[in-house]
């Protein structure tokens, strides 16, 4: 019989390789009790570990459903970069610059806790915003984890876009820096080198398995960072 890891495992593959989208409703305790041929309480407590790395939402008489997503949150919310230009009324762009598969550098490397040198799936891309250059998207997609992504040729839909539609996270970690300008970024984002630009940095992860790592660079002069407190006073 199988055991309670071993059927968490299983469905943790199902919402990796994108089987269960988000958003999608997951099989009742009962069926998939049926399909392993174990007791339910066996299949509960898989369901709850997943439940508990925030994969899955477990609602009394509504089912349970895969996560979704469609904006990051930690203490503050970031949308999509294209939601958030069309909601100031403003016309968005999207531009694929390159992709390509290839080893990371060793800082993406760590930064995304990977050992071993297996390629990852490099994409570059830029934002417009009223036809100016808004961000500019540096992306790095472990392909163990999201080998779906080896098929998608993202030339019409950005990889934050896509990725948020075709699986769910777990944990997040952001970096927010300003610096200036490196020479990709000035030659996209049409900057001379070493001007101020404003830098988020985004590692999310998939219980321990890392997803993407990215880089998104703006001018400096054109971002702004807005947040919500809806809980307590003002101080």
């Amino acid at each position: 019989m199988r055991s309670y890891k071993d059927i968490h495992n299983i469905l943790l593959d199902r919402i990796k390789g994108g089987e269960w989208e988000p958003g999608a409703l997951v099989p009742s305790e009962a069926d998939l009790a049926r399909e392993f041929g174990c007791t339910r309480v066996t299949v509960n407590r898989a369901m709850q570990a997943l439940a508990d790395s925030g994969l899955i939402e477990r609602r009394r008489k509504a089912g349970t459903r895969v996560v979704q997503r469609m904006t990051r949150n930690a203490v503050f919310e970031i949308q999509l970069v294209r939601h958030e230009i069309e909601q100031r009324g403003g016309t968005y762009k999207y531009l694929l610059i390159s992709r390509s598969e290839e080893k990371p550098p060793q800082k993406v490397r760590a930064e995304m806790g990977l050992s071993g040198d297996n390629a990852l799936l490099h994409v570059i891309s830029l934002h417009f915003a009223d036809g100016a250059p808004y961000q500019l998207e540096d992306r790095w997609i472990s392909l163990d984890t999201v080998t779906q992504a080896r098929r998608e040729p993202f030339d019409a839909i950005s990889p934050n876009e896509w990725l948020l539609r075709e699986i769910p996270y777990t944990n997040a970690e952001h970096v927010f820096r300003a610096s200036r300008a490196e020479p990709m970024d000035a030659e996209f984002l049409n900057l001379g080198e070493g001007e101020p630009v404003f830098v988020i940095e985004r590692t999310t992860w998939l219980s321990d398995a890392a997803v993407t790592h990215v880089r998104l660079v703006h001018p400096a002069d054109s971002f702004r960072l807005v947040t919500r407190d809806q809980h307590g006073t003002a101080l």
